[in-house]
């Protein structure tokens, strides 16, 4: 692997590799491609990892290393792991398409956005239906995930207020990144549309459609259109 990585410790049984300083698509894929390779080994010290903008997470068993000191023994060899990584879009997760409804009921803040923008609802539409995104992790609440990739032109900032409850599904934007809320939950970002797909679903071993590493793509659907697909949820 050319690209740096710095390792720091978490407390007595975690460790931070830091790929980066900065959020770009470049770093985060290296961040899950990084992820991706150390769980196919099968390190059975690893108890966990967790991904992020620009590190990995790895939570590890400290009696399952033999050392007296588990984390230099354990940087050594995630550094030695990762002299090796080979990282190329091949690395990256699923493609997953999402339908969005954009009509008013479900959009209180695409106007907003529109004017803060300088341009039409439409056109922020549009926009935000033309890009691929990058689930750069999941965080906030189970199953959110952070997309990086919007069009630069949509940057809006979050509100100054945030609402005390935002319904489960609903598509919004805050700075220069989209996401989804999964849940039910209080939350700050502009809202501009609403997907009648389920992100979450805790009866399932893997509860989230999403995972870090993934691309998404935003189709625009009809109220009509949303209404069937909730009726046949």
């Amino acid at each position: 692997m050319n690209h740096p990585c710095e390792c720091f410790p978490l407390g007595d049984s975690a460790l931070l590799l830091c790929f980066g300083d900065r959020i770009s698509p470049k770093i985060n894929l290296i961040v899950h491609t990084a992820a991706k390779q150390l769980l196919e080994l099968a390190y059975p010290e690893i108890i966990e990892m967790v991904p992020a903008y620009t590190t990995l997470t790895i939570y590890y068993d400290p009696c399952r290393i033999q050392s007296a000191t588990p984390y230099e023994a354990l940087k050594e060899k995630m550094l030695n792991t990762l002299k090796i990584l080979k990282v190329d879009d091949t690395s990256a997760g699923n493609h997953v398409e999402i339908p969005v409804c954009y009509e008013s009921d479900f959009a209180p803040d695409l106007e907003r956005v529109a004017k803060h923008c300088r341009l039409s609802p439409e056109e922020v539409i549009d926009r935000h239906t033309s890009a691929t995104y990058d689930v750069y992790f999941l965080g906030f609440t189970p199953g959110f995930p952070y997309l990086g990739g919007m069009d630069k032109k949509l940057t809006t900032p979050r509100l100054d207020h945030p609402r005390l409850t935002i319904p489960a599904g609903s598509v919004g934007i805050a700075g220069e990144q989209t996401g989804i809320y999964p849940l039910s939950t209080p939350g700050g970002w502009q809202l501009i549309g609403h997907t009648p797909i389920p992100l979450v679903d805790f009866s399932n071993d893997s509860p989230t459609l999403l995972k870090p590493g993934d691309r998404v793509k935003f189709t625009a659907i009809s109220f009509k259109e949303h209404q069937e697909m909730e009726a046949q949820r």
